[in-house]
This record gives C-alpha cells, sequence and structure tokens, in this order.
C-alpha cells in the first residue's frame, strides 16, 4: 500500500511539474512573439499573440485544479506543502507573464501606425535579459536549484536598470523630435512590460528560494509610503499634484502621477506652474503600465472623473481616494480664466496633499 501512496505522488508531482514546464514555454514564447511584432511592426503576429492569450489562461485553470487536487489527496506537510503552495503563487506569475506578453502585442498594433524609424537596440537588450530570467526562474523551480534562483533574483536590478536607461534615451529622442510622441509611449509600455516580466521571475524565483529553504525573501520598498495621482491625460492636474507633492520633501513618501490616456503638456500647465517654480517643461505624460510596481502603491488619488475607469474594482491593499476636479486647462473665457482656475486647482490640490500626509502621519504615531 505504501508502495502505491509513494507512486501515485510521484506521478502526480511529475504531472504538476510538467505542466508549470508547459505554461512557462506558452508564457516565454508569448513574450518573444510579442517583440517580434513590434520589433517587425507586424499586425498578423500581434492578433495571435493577443488570441493565443487565451490558451494561456486556460493552462492557468488546469494547474490550479491539478495543485488543489494534489493538496486534498495528499494532505501534504513540510516540503510538499511548500512546493504546492509556490506552484499556485508561481502560477499566477505566469498567468500575469501572458497578460504583459498580450499587452505588448497591443502596444506593437500602435507601432504599425508609426511612420519613422525606431530605436530598437537598447529595447532588444532589455528582451535579452528579461527572457532569460524567466526561463531559468522557471528552470529552477523545477530542478528545486536554490542556487540558480537566487541568480535570477539579482538579476533583475540589471533590468531595471536597463529599462531606467532605455525609458531615459527615449525620453530624449522624443524630447529633440527625433521620436514621434505616437511611439514614445507604445516604446516606453514595452519595456516597462518587459521589466514586470523580469520581476515575475523574480517572484517566481522568490517562491522557488521558499520552496527550497523556507527562506522568504524581503521585497524592496517597504519602508516607503508611495502615492499615486492618475488624471485623464497626465497633462495638468496629476502632474501639478506629483510637482506639490515632492516640493514638500517629506521623508519616506514619494509621489508619482499619470495618466489613462497620456498626452502632451498643456501650454499653460508648463506656464502656471513656471510661476510658481516648478519646471515642468521636460516632463514627460506618463501612462499607468509607465508606474512601477503600480500594485504596490499604498494610496491611489483619482484627479479625473475619467480616471474611474482604469479601476473598476479597489486595488488590494491599496486606499482609493477621489479628489475628482474640473480640467483648468478647459476652462472658458481666455487665459485669465484658465490661470484662475489654474490657482484654484493648485490650492484645493495643495491643501488635500498636506491633510494626507497629516492624517497619515498620524494614524502612524497614534
Amino acid at each position: 500500500m505504501s508502495t502505491y501512496l509513494e507512486a501515485s505522488l510521484r506521478q502526480d508531482l511529475a504531472l504538476i511539474r510538467d505542466k508549470v514546464i508547459e505554461m512557462g514555454g506558452l508564457a516565454e514564447r508569448a513574450i518573444l512573439a510579442s517583440i517580434r511584432a513590434a520589433v517587425e511592426r507586424n499586425r498578423q503576429l500581434a492578433f495571435a499573440v493577443i488570441l493565443r492569450d487565451q490558451y494561456i489562461d486556460e493552462a492557468e485553470k488546469q494547474l490550479d485544479k491539478m495543485c488543489l487536487a494534489f493538496l486534498v489527496k495528499h494532505q501534504p506537510a513540510a516540503s510538499l506543502l511548500r512546493f504546492a503552495y509556490a506552484t499556485i503563487k508561481i502560477n499566477l506569475e505566469l498567468e500575469r507573464v501572458g497578460d504583459y506578453a498580450e499587452s505588448i502585442a497591443r502596444q506593437a498594433l500602435k507601432l504599425t501606425e508609426v511612420d519613422a524609424e525606431l530605436p530598437l537596440d537598447r529595447l532588444k537588450q532589455v528582451v535579452g535579459l528579461a527572457v532569460p530570467m524567466l526561463h531559468d526562474a522557471i528552470q529552477a523551480f523545477v530542478n528545486q536549484d536554490a542556487e540558480l534562483a537566487r541568480r535570477t533574483i539579482e538579476a533583475d536590478d540589471a533590468v531595471d536598470l536597463l529599462r531606467d536607461t532605455l525609458t531615459r534615451e527615449l525620453t530624449v529622442l522624443y524630447r529633440e523630435g527625433q521620436l514621434p510622441f505616437e511611439a514614445l509611449n507604445p516604446l516606453v509600455m514595452i519595456a516597462r512590460r518587459l521589466e514586470r516580466v523580469s520581476d515575475q521571475a523574480r517572484n517566481i524565483s522568490m517562491e522557488t528560494l521558499y520552496m527550497c529553504t523556507g527562506e522568504i525573501a524581503k521585497h524592496p520598498g517597504s519602508n516607503v509610503f508611495n502615492v499615486l495621482f492618475i488624471d485623464e491625460h497626465n497633462d495638468c492636474r496629476s502632474l501639478m499634484a506629483e510637482a506639490i507633492g515632492n516640493a514638500l520633501r517629506i521623508p519616506n513618501f514619494s509621489f508619482s502621477s499619470a495618466g489613462v490616456d497620456p498626452r502632451p503638456l498643456h501650454p499653460s500647465t508648463v506656464e502656471f506652474m513656471a510661476k510658481k517654480g516648478f519646471n515642468v517643461a521636460r516632463s514627460v505624460p506618463k501612462s499607468l503600465a509607465q508606474i512601477p510596481n503600480i500594485d504596490h502603491s499604498d494610496v491611489i488619488v483619482l484627479l479625473a472623473a475619467e480616471a474611474r475607469r482604469a479601476f473598476p474594482r479597489r486595488p488590494r491593499h491599496t486606499v482609493l481616494l477621489d479628489w475628482s476636479t474640473e480640467n483648468p486647462t478647459q476652462a472658458a473665457g481666455g487665459p485669465a480664466a484658465v490661470s484662475e482656475a489654474m490657482q484654484r486647482t493648485y490650492d484645493f490640490i495643495e491643501g488635500q496633499i498636506r491633510d494626507l500626509v497629516s492624517a497619515i502621519r498620524d494614524s502612524n504615531h497614534g
């Protein structure tokens, strides 16, 4: 009887490992295909990646059922319980990689409409780091290789650095008129998605490390309180809020901003903020996908009614605040009316930020 149970256990473990390999292969191929679609500006390939995402979703459901059945059937303890727990979490990470591939494919479709030469060498370097990281993370899990998991975790910093370098270079090209805005955002978003792939590979490696050794790797940035401002275009209100928040120089607070549909800075924003002592002329509007670790935001502030559609449900572990206010750039009555509307918006946002910071500090010291 004991031999039969052991054989059944080994078989179920092998089936789960094979399914993880299959899932990892699907995710890895989807990322590579989506990048190829972007590089070649291949609409047909981009659509194929988007349609094939359903296969990854289906594989995720199958693996989840296998893990739950394994827990019920074998009621494992110690290392085998960690294996089942890690597999369930890794399964979710791989499903997200599939989502990132679909997102990259959608950005590739936007690039097919851009009639300009694209700077792709640095992007290919990011691919050359992020995709092997994903492959190594899967291998580390399947082979229970703690050392490979540690090396994969360490490689994440290199991807972050390269992504930041790419973003700066693309921004410079845009400011110098060598890259149209229609290409800037898709390229930056693709870079961000690739960086997120490396984050998922890191997360998988962390789970592998836990499975193999019981060691829990710490996520960076846990001592910083992150506040994200969102409006429709990131061309006025949210950018204003980011500048005000960061100008307060409050220890352990980080303020950032993004738009649901980013557009170039509104001239009246640049002019008004300059009078307030802020140079935002060189700022580049960002999309939600360009915000690092948006899942780890402590507070998300909606400054426009249009921003609500980006969050049909409140993100887990995040406080969602609605400070919706009219867009001052749209004020009727000429430059004087716009300037007055800008001042009202500025005063409102500054007061709200000071109240928010005060409330958070009081609760932390209460």
